[in-house]
């Protein structure tokens, strides 16, 4: 990485942090598009020793990283509490 992209926040993007909800973890992973932001999470849970993933990705797109967090975190929340760990499968 060069010099210049540490000082201006180029190269890899950072882990997003979890938010815990229902004994699953929520993780925004937003998608940049035209430098808008589009509605992502990732759902995770530990079941029986294995790590389960799921991806809610929706239309929505945001010109804020911060409303699109907010949404993305929200519209897991939905999934998860409409579908439990039925998502995984």
């Amino acid at each position: 990485m060069s010099i210049l992209s540490k000082l201006f926040g180029g190269g890899e993007k950072p882990e997003p942090q979890p938010v815990s909800y229902k004994g699953f973890d929520i993780f925004p992973d937003l998608i940049s598009e035209g430098g808008k932001y589009r509605l992502s999470a990732r759902i995770e849970k530990n079941i029986d020793g294995d790590r389960k993933t799921h991806t809610v990705i929706r239309a929505d797109v945001f010109e804020s990283r911060d409303q699109a967090e907010s949404f993305s975190i929200t519209k897991a929340k939905q999934v998860i509490d409409e579908q439990g760990e039925r998502i995984f499968g």
